[in-house]
């Protein structure tokens, strides 16, 4: 397929679900840690090299055809909180869906047989990539791009800021998400040779402690 395939997989309109999350920045917007364009793009940049990274990794180690459950296993140890587990596997089961009408193959029906509740989104993100015809890096240019494309579109309805500030935002951090690609889709090239320790597993402590008390909320516009 062209890499027409690769919007179409990047899409905030794509519909696996994740409109209705946040990536943290509800809770963020909560403790006043973001509350305009500038707290906004100190937010994404953090987890563009936290969250973005690892789950770059895990995405483009998928489609470069590493065992799906073996990698599942690996996103379970990088998530280390059950709230983002849960909405990990969540967002998994609804990209399946998603992936499994869109770009059918024999990898994706595997998967859903073996994880019936779901496998970590990024990993099902791979795969449906590989389905498509697209490259490890460019997986990883998907999750790069979710990772701070979530909670800027997220941070505009919270906050009602400018949707050309948010499109500002993002394009300031194309470069940085295109080296991050880079960096996660390098890694797993190297997991034949060194295994899945070669992975990122970058985290966040702070967004892992928000989502926890985000998930005992009442009340709250996203899911997570």
């Amino acid at each position: 397929m062209s890499r027409a395939a690769l919007l179409l997989l990047a899409d905030g309109r794509f519909p696996a679900g994740g409109y209705a999350h946040s990536g943290g920045v509800e809770a963020a917007v909560a403790h006043n840690a973001v509350h305009d364009i500038h707290s906004l793009e100190a937010f994404c940049r953090g987890r563009l090299h936290t969250t973005g990274l690892t789950t770059a990794g895990l995405a483009a180690a998928a489609a470069a055809g590493c065992d799906p459950l073996i990698l599942d296993d690996a996103a379970d140890a990088r998530t280390p909180v059950p709230a983002l587990r849960a909405v990990a596997r969540k967002l998994g089961r609804q990209m399946m869906r998603a992936a499994r009408a869109t770009f059918p193959s024999a990898e994706l029906d595997r998967l859903a047989a073996e994880r019936p509740q779901g496998a970590h989104q990024p990993v099902v993100q791979g795969i449906a990539a590989r389905s498509a015809g697209l490259t490890p890096r460019d997986a990883a240019c998907a999750a790069a791009y979710e990772a701070v494309g979530g909670p800027a579109t997220a941070a505009v309805r919270l906050l009602s800021l400018d949707p050309l500030a948010a499109s500002w935002l993002l394009a300031r951090l194309s470069t940085e998400a295109d080296a991050v690609a880079a960096n996660a889709a390098g890694a797993a090239a190297r997991v034949e040779a060194e295994g899945l320790d070669a992975l990122p597993s970058a985290s966040s402590p702070l967004l892992d402690i928000t989502a926890e008390q985000h998930a005992a909320w009442t009340v709250r516009l996203f899911t997570s």
